[in-house]
């Protein structure tokens, strides 16, 4: 995400986390280090990366109060018998905190966007274990390409 200069609060979330081309950019920085992440890259195994970063992007524009729709899956649908656990989960968080930090995204707007994560941490985590670096199960079915 492009951060606005310094000390700017004007518009809406959408606005200063640079929009639509801010969330692209900062969504595929974090796909390349969730790709590196050993506790939950496993999880990303079968994933289209097209059809990842697509509704990524256009899930949190919406919550930003940008002008995309979300029209993916639910988030129960979606990670339906990934298996995540409590601890990729927080892994994930942690990944996006870093790549907000990298694209120097304020607090308080860091703190709006993770909380929109975690409102899904419910529909996500199966397992309740700190583990991390599990495999995804072979009963996974991923979405359909884009």
């Amino acid at each position: 995400m492009i951060a606005p200069e310094v000390g700017t609060v004007d518009g809406s979330l959408y606005e200063r986390v640079g929009g639509n081309d801010g969330i692209r950019s900062a969504t595929l920085a974090f796909e390349d280090r969730a790709a590196k992440d050993a506790r939950i890259n496993q999880k990303f195994a079968r994933t289209d990366l097209d059809r990842l970063t697509k509704e990524f992007v256009d899930q949190v524009c919406q919550a930003t109060g940008g002008p995309c729709t979300y029209t993916g899956r639910n988030m129960t649908e979606t990670h339906a018998n990934m298996g995540v656990t409590s601890g990729e989960f927080e892994a994930f968080i942690e990944d996006f905190i870093a790549v907000l930090d990298d694209f120097k995204v304020g607090q308080a707007d860091q703190d709006q966007l993770v909380s929109f994560l975690r409102s899904f941490r419910g529909e996500i985590v199966e397992v309740d274990s700190s583990q991390d670096g599990t495999p995804l199960p072979s009963s996974f079915v991923p979405g359909p390409p884009l």
